[in-house]
């Protein structure tokens, strides 16, 4: 019974271990994409505040600056980008996300309004397929290959409907990473363009043609390329680091087990032996 139970003990931790060697190898590739990932966040940023600075001077050129891209309507349906991983094995990563967007979605709802989505990332796609929204576009496996044009091409698109006026407004869910130790799902609203630093008092020589509203709106398709392009390698070096994370606790959760089915291999056998000198003794005993 004992060598029994010893040998099902041993298959056990065998299998332990081999899961252990698959989290700590997943773990080591999360952290090598989490740092290539960053590196492209860093470069893009310098690129967009530069764009967004632009754009807020060529607002506040002219007095009564007027774009159909900084106005609220009333009219159309309000466009979630929802951006999510492609994998799962990350712990909360995309739940997190996945419940601001839905939180969203039912606010809209509530006050009339349609909500339709483009999703980001193979996780998000098929988390939505399950729902009743209405879906424009999906883009899976771009989190690790995006690359401006990608971005461009998303943004072009949906800058073409707002311009036909199907839409409203423009929001994006993504996951910004705090830290590598911690990710924060958020919404951005990114058209209207919110918060334009505006200064009509400043009088500049710049002159702009045709106009600065054609000059700005001209810019609305790059502006939004950054942002999707910037949030895009943001959620995928978020879920990086969260897949780092839950690899790390899975190994040593792994490592925890080991340790445990080792102690009781270790009783088991001693108590195997003392069963086998027992019987020896009692044998040897007999034959007196």
């Amino acid at each position: 019974m004992a060598a029994s139970n010893m040998k099902a003990i041993k298959r056990r931790i065998k299998s332990v271990e081999s899961t252990m060697q698959i989290t700590k190898a997943m773990e080591l590739v999360s952290s090598s994409k989490l740092r290539k990932a960053k590196e492209r966040a860093e470069q893009a940023v310098p690129f967009f505040n530069l764009l967004y600075q632009t754009m807020s001077e060529v607002a506040s050129e002219a007095v009564g600056f007027h774009s159909v891209f900084t106005e609220l309507r009333d009219s159309g349906a309000v466009l979630l980008i929802v951006m999510a991983g492609d994998r799962g094995l990350a712990g909360g990563f995309n739940l997190n996300v996945f419940r601001l967007a839905d939180a969203r979605i039912r606010e809209l709802q509530k006050a009339g309004k349609e909500a339709v989505l483009m999703t980001v990332g193979r996780k998000a796609s098929e988390h939505y397929a399950k729902t009743d929204c209405r879906i424009l576009g999906t883009f899976d496996n771009v989190g690790e290959t995006v690359t401006t044009y990608t971005a461009l091409h998303m943004a072009d698109h949906i800058v073409h409907l707002f311009g036909q006026g199907h839409l409203a407004a423009v929001e994006v869910f993504f996951t910004n990473m705090v830290s590598p130790l911690a990710q924060e799902a958020r919404r951005m609203q990114v058209i209207p363009v919110p918060n334009l630093e505006r200064n009509p008092g400043v009088q500049s020589l710049t002159h702009y043609e045709p106009s600065p509203e054609a000059v700005f709106d001209s810019l609305i398709p790059q502006y939004l390329g950054g942002i999707l392009y910037c949030t895009i390698v943001d959620t995928y070096a978020s879920e990086q680091a969260a897949r780092r994370i839950a690899m790390e606790n899975a190994t040593d959760n792994a490592q925890e087990m080991i340790d445990d089915l080792s102690l009781k291999y270790n009783r088991a056998r001693q108590a195997s032996i003392t069963q086998e000198l027992t019987e020896i003794v009692s044998g040897a005993n007999a034959q007196h």
